[in-house]
């Protein structure tokens, strides 16, 4: 077969990495890719938001299937392309995406098909939203309506966080037009978990839960980023649990989907806070959560290509996952500044040496300058192995992180240590 990947993450190098262990797969192309993918693939210099050329690629190169990382191009209906087209591809169309793309829409379906999450109000105008905030209680979290690379919100402990955090979104339009529009939510506390499962339009199958760290700082601390680690097990999971979530979110989400007409087929994520009165949803994605796929990519003991084909092919029936029942970590290098402004071109040493230690190591901004490597991003790598304990997987993790170098480079130290515990 010859693959077709869509991005140029660590999710992406990580999906890659996994499928080149594919028997079935004979050639991989990667848009646009990046330096740790061009190892493994051919890396197309295409703009993953130009959906006419990325399908005009996947025709003339007779792509047997087509995988999205990314969600821009989700949202910009690339799958609905590929299947005018009557070419093979694993995401959701663009109304589906829409569970993701528009927080204000997700909110509503969650309350009109009594999926548990957090109580909530939108807003069109500031005025409206801080008059609705100076009424209210807090801490409270402000959300931008629309995408913004998991940036996008704001847990506020008082008025004064809350009306900066309205004036980012819709006045200064931080966000772009993703800020035309803000959800207030209630703020839960407990313990957060991600939770994805690949769907084909009627059946999922669940891949092993995983607990991300969304702040920059330790302990978690300071703003939210796209995610600075991983861990998979979630420790918080059980069979109880996992039976309430499959019941209560993931099967009332794929019904409700298809019963108003936008068949979920693909990967869907639901970013989980597992509270006293049971678990509750913070926000869908509707594709592979970064950094969670690194950490989860690990444990697949199947054949990736199965699975994710079977999903686009609408037919799940027969297909049954492996999972390795050793723990997994992730551990994000980030550049000095993120989630805010940083530097680029920083030269990134010692990637050959901590793979020599046992770690995977996926690019996630890097780019290159003649045979060196450098910075181009603010998530930089992620480090990742695991291990028979969460301690094991932890150590060999920071080990080989020990051997990488770059200027400015930043990460949490305090990864797989559990939150609230």
């Amino acid at each position: 077969m010859k693959i077709l990947v869509i991005g140029a993450g660590g999710r992406e190098h990580a999906l890659v990495w996994k499928i080149s262990q594919s028997r079935r797969v004979k050639r991989i192309y990667a848009i646009p890719g990046n330096p740790g993918i061009a190892e493994l693939a051919e890396c197309v210099a295409l703009n993953p938001s130009n959906i006419i050329e990325i399908a005009d690629f996947a025709q003339r190169e007779k792509i047997d299937l087509t995988i999205v990382g990314p969600e821009l191009p989700l949202s910009l209906g690339l799958v609905d392309e590929f299947a005018m087209r009557n070419l093979k591809i694993f995401g959701p169309t663009q109304k589906a995406a829409f569970i993701e793309t528009s927080k204000s829409f997700a909110k509503e379906f969650m309350k009109k098909n009594k999926i548990p999450t957090a109580a909530f109000a939108v807003f069109n105008s500031p005025s409206e939203a801080v008059h609705f905030l100076r009424a209210g209680k807090f801490p409270v979290v402000v959300k931008a309506d629309g995408l913004a690379g998991g940036k996008g919100v704001f847990i506020c402990q008082d008025i004064q966080e809350a009306e900066n955090a309205v004036r980012a979104i819709m006045m200064d339009m931080k966000f772009g037009k993703s800020g035309s529009r803000v959800v207030v939510e209630e703020f839960l506390q407990g313990n957060e978990m991600s939770f994805q499962v690949i769907s084909d339009g009627k059946r999922v199958i669940p891949l092993v839960s995983a607990m991300d760290y969304k702040k920059v700082g330790e302990k978690d601390t300071g703003p939210n980023t796209g995610g600075m680690g991983a861990i998979s097990p979630s420790p918080w999971i059980d069979k109880v649990l996992f039976d309430t979530i499959m019941k209560s979110v993931i099967y009332p989400t794929i019904e409700g989907l298809r019963l108003e007409g936008k068949v979920f087929t693909g990967l869907l994520y639901a970013g989980l806070m597992i509270t006293e009165n049971g678990p509750k949803v913070l926000e869908y994605n509707c594709r592979f959560g970064d950094p969670e796929t690194q950490a989860i990519m690990l444990r697949l003991k199947s054949d990736i290509i199965d699975l994710i084909e079977g999903a686009a092919d609408r037919n799940l029936y027969d297909i049954h996952v492996e999972w390795d029942d050793e723990v997994s970590g992730c551990v994000v290098l980030a550049s000095k500044g993120y989630p805010g402004n940083y530097d680029k071109g920083k030269k990134i040493d010692g990637i050959k040496r901590a793979r020599a230690m046992g770690v995977e190591v996926f690019h996630a901004g890097t780019g290159l300058q003649g045979i060196d490597c450098f910075t181009a991003g603010g998530r930089v790598l992620n480090v990742c192995a695991k291990g028979a304990t969460l301690k094991e997987a932890m150590k060999k993790i920071y080990d080989g992180i020990s051997f990488i170098t770059f200027d400015g480079m930043s990460f949490r130290r305090d990864i797989g240590r559990l939150k609230n515990g």
